[in-house]
């Protein structure tokens, strides 16, 4: 069975998160030799109100997760990740050494932080599709209440960013024109949006130290919506991607179109898992948070 590793992104965290990971102990020394601190110390309640805290235990954790299923024989023909996931996602595909990815999250989380240090966020929308949903986000945006559309999850599952007014203001027209749910999700930032446009630049200066390989398996860009194979490109891809709309009903297609049939998501959660399920009709999408290791290595062995 050709089998896919998902990393989710920001809103899956969870306090804890890191202080179960199997078979850490080095990841997470390799981790505090480049960070100066503990990472450990990055994952409780108070910890995770920083953006740059969430990135880098998501980074741990899906590449923690996915290298005991590699070390058991479940190797991935394919990857792809949700915003931050991408990092985690380009590790496993030998893009990026594990130290270098540490490095960019970091100042990834930081230049996010400091562009917004408040006031701005995402929420999600439910029961509207894309169509329907731009005109109302074009009739709340201005210079001074930025909204844009950012992550196409679902058909009828579109995330918007921009400032608390203007999401508030989106999500009060949204229910009015039929949408199921409107609601603000777990992050700080106004991800997936040109307003990131200078910080994404920044981090393309990061990355122009930073030593790059073909990638081992097939790496799926969910900001792109493409199989990506030239390490330059990935890098690019990478750097822009927190300015970038994610596309991930369209990804997870084109995952199916390439012959994926076993979705596997990387703690934490399971928000990738019931986004992919319904997209890979003969396939099968497994939480791996939520499912024993034999059962997942005894899926992928199939």
């Amino acid at each position: 069975m050709t089998v896919l590793f998902t990393f989710p992104g920001q809103g899956a965290q969870r306090s804890g998160m890191l202080h179960g990971l199997p078979d850490s102990a080095a990841l997470l020394a390799e981790s505090a030799a480049v960070l100066g601190q503990d990472p450990l110390q990055l994952d409780t309640e108070a910890a995770l109100q920083s953006t740059r805290a969430v990135q880098l235990c998501l980074l741990i954790s899906g590449v923690a997760y996915a290298r005991q299923l590699m070390q058991h024989g479940a190797r991935p023909s394919m990857v792809a990740g949700f915003s931050i996931g991408e990092y985690a996602a380009a590790v496993i595909a030998g893009v990026i050494d594990f130290a270098d990815a540490v490095r960019l999250v970091a100042r990834r989380g930081e230049l996010m932080e400091k562009a917004y240090p408040s006031g701005y966020g995402m929420a999600v929308v439910l029961g509207l599709d894309a169509q329907q949903l731009a005109p109302l986000v074009a009739q709340v945006h201005s210079a001074a209440e930025p909204v844009y559309i950012a992550n196409i999850n679902a058909a009828r599952e579109i995330v918007v960013s921009g400032s608390d007014a203007g999401l508030a203001a989106v999500m009060t027209l949204a229910r009015t024109h039929g949408a199921s749910c409107a609601k603000r999700l777990a992050v700080a930032v106004p991800s997936h949006c040109p307003l990131f446009g200078d910080a994404a630049l920044q981090m393309q200066q990061a990355f122009d130290t930073v030593p790059l390989h073909r990638p081992r398996c097939t790496y799926l860009s969910s900001s792109a919506a493409r199989a990506l194979f030239d390490p330059l490109r990935i890098a690019a891809s990478l750097a822009a991607n927190m300015a970038n709309q994610v596309q991930w009903a369209v990804t997870m297609r084109l995952a199916w179109e390439r012959g994926a049939r076993l979705a596997l998501e990387m703690p934490p959660g399971a928000v990738l898992t019931k986004l992919t399920a319904p997209l890979l009709e003969d396939g099968l999408a497994v939480s791996c948070d939520s499912t024993r290791l034999d059962t997942v290595l005894a899926l992928a062995s199939r």
